[in-house]
């Protein structure tokens, strides 16, 4: 990837992380519930991306891999990970969350399909820049 566009995935991680803190701090409902999970796997994405290696590999196994992730972190939800673990950090609870919702099973896989687009038109960036 040119440096480019890793300091476009930079400043989009830097914006995705605040809207996701004044979604934490104000939001409540649709928003805080299912937006904000939508765009938690964004802003895994783009954090990734960011720090990548310089050409995209593996075709789809990030998004696939930011996907699962964000599964088994629901999974962990659904077995209580922070009370079995004796977590009392407010802010540990609220990162790693202690309610499982099929819903935000729906969230992260919708959210993850720009990030399904954007690898696909890195692709193609990519394949131009290289037959010039």
């Amino acid at each position: 990837m040119s440096r480019r566009i890793r300091i476009g995935m930079g400043i989009a991680s830097a914006v995705l992380l605040g809207i996701e803190i004044l979604i934490g701090m104000y939001a409540h409902g649709w928003v805080r519930n299912q937006f904000g999970d939508a765009l938690v796997v964004i802003l895994l994405y783009t954090i990734c991306r960011t720090v990548s290696p310089e050409k995209p590999r593996f075709g789809l196994l990030l998004p696939v891999g930011i996907l699962l992730f964000a599964f088994c972190v629901e999974f962990l939800q659904l077995w209580g990970f922070c009370d079995k673990l004796h977590i009392t950090n407010r802010l540990l609870r609220i990162i790693i969350g202690t309610g499982y919702s099929n819903a935000d099973m729906l969230s992260y896989t919708l959210g993850i399909l720009p990030c399904i687009a954007c690898e696909f038109l890195l692709r193609r960036i990519r394949k131009s820049a290289e037959s010039q």
